[in-house]
């Protein structure tokens, strides 16, 4: 079994094949329409994010499965004051797969530690976000056709944002990449960002 928690729990040969799959997904859906039948995702979304959410979703039912979970954790056991392990370990008891959104850093990496079902994190605080890095790859892949020598240029909120520090994560393994980072002196891109990526 394995969690995807953040970016670097794929091999760059991992990321390489799953744009190739996401590519013929796009060419030829009707080959995929059954792929997940009879499986079920669990979205637990312990913070709203309908985008984030309705991607998972929508996916899950056009491979044919189905789904279940929460958008928000005030209608899940958390509001009685359920830790997030317990939350992960009865889900997993309805479910093949869950897909986590939370508020908090490391939370469903704490999650998978307890999880009889593989974890997907789907966000978490101004962390990790590999799923939006993969949609990021696919967007560039099929627009520059490669990604490999390219500037990249990244502004705004770059110290809270976790699809930024998900991006520059996954893009530096790939070769001659540059950066240009655009950001006020109060939201640039956190020192140990750089040093993980350097």
């Amino acid at each position: 079994m394995r969690h995807l928690i953040d970016i670097k729990d794929l091999s760059v040969e991992e990321i390489d094949e799953l744009i190739k799959v996401a590519k013929d997904i796009i060419a030829h859906p009707e080959n995929y329409r059954e792929k997940c039948k009879y499986k079920k995702l669990a979205t637990l979304f312990f913070e709203p994010s309908t985008r984030t959410r309705l991607s998972f979703e929508a996916a899950m039912i056009e491979l044919g499965g189905n789904v279940i979970g929460f958008s928000e954790a005030a209608s899940s056991s958390a509001s009685k004051g359920e830790s997030v392990s317990d939350t992960t370990r009865i889900v997993g008891c309805y479910s093949d797969i869950i897909a986590m959104r939370h508020p908090k850093e490391g939370a469903p990496l704490v999650a998978s530690l307890k999880s009889t079902v593989p974890i997907i994190n789907a966000g978490d605080g101004g962390h990790n976000h590999p799923t939006q890095t993969l949609t990021d790859l696919l967007t560039i892949s099929c627009e520059k056709g490669r990604l490999d020598n390219l500037t990249i240029g990244l502004c705004g909120d770059l110290k809270f944002g976790r699809t930024v520090h998900s991006l520059i994560t996954a893009m530096v393994r790939y070769p001659n990449i540059k950066f240009v980072l655009i950001s006020p002196d109060e939201l640039k891109i956190p020192e140990y960002v750089k040093k993980r990526n350097s």
